[in-house]
């Protein structure tokens, strides 16, 4: 007898494959339309999100600039004498109390001075979590120049937690501070860095949030608690 010839079977749903594959094709096609049409309606959601994303992008970048910036500072002990900070312009004088913001380890730290500032020269957070403004008052005769008077106490205190929402408020500066205005920044909860704290903090190895007394508790709790 001669073998029966064994038949070759097809798969189960073998020959259905090509209508599926073509079915799945054509329904993505028809959602890539969709997709198009409704683009070309809300276009401008498309630019929001766009901007959004930019936006986010940029705030990614100019923080890790900030971390690279204040760990160069503090590897480098940046440090000021007070007749350095005497011959500054006032802009640099802004200037060098962000970076010496940043060298304590405020990755953030900005100088915002200028038109419009709202009563802030500086802002930045401390690495645990609390927002300083600090408003900077020049003096190009140092101690010899006039004294920082209540008025400029009042705008800082008018702006710095209600405006900026700080959590520690500051005035600098490489002058004197009138006893009016030193009453005023006590029953404010002001801070006051006068000429011999600039020259502490600008000088030493003393972060300013050591040196300045009754500082508001932290917003986080300290690193490898």
């Amino acid at each position: 007898m001669s073998p029966r010839r064994r038949r070759r079977r097809s798969g189960p749903g073998k020959g259905n494959e090509l209508p599926v594959v073509l079915g799945v094709l054509v329904a993505i096609g028809l959602l890539l339309v969709k997709v198009a049409q409704w683009a070309l309606v809300n276009w401008w959601v498309l630019v929001v999100l766009g901007l959004v994303v930019l936006l986010m992008l940029v705030g990614w970048i100019y923080r890790g600039i900030g971390r690279m910036r204040s760990a160069q500072l503090r590897s480098q002990g940046l440090s000021y004498s007070l007749g350095q900070l005497d011959a500054m312009h006032h802009t640099t004088f802004e200037d060098a109390i962000r970076d010496l913001l940043a060298r304590d380890g405020s990755r953030d730290a900005l100088r915002c001075g200028g038109r419009g500032d709202l009563g802030a020269d500086v802002k930045g957070h401390d690495p645990l979590g609390r927002l300083w403004v600090l408003q900077c008052k020049h003096r190009k005769a140092g101690l010899d120049g006039s004294a920082v008077g209540t008025p400029a106490l009042q705008t800082l205190n008018g702006t710095g937690r209600p405006v900026h929402k700080g959590d520690v408020v500051v005035m600098v500066t490489n002058g004197r501070i009138s006893r009016p205005a030193q009453a005023f920044a006590r029953e404010q909860r002001l801070h006051l860095v006068d000429r011999p704290l600039l020259e502490q903090w600008a000088l030493g190895a003393r972060p300013l949030w050591e040196i300045l007394p009754s500082i508001p508790p932290p917003r986080k709790p300290p690193l490898g608690r």
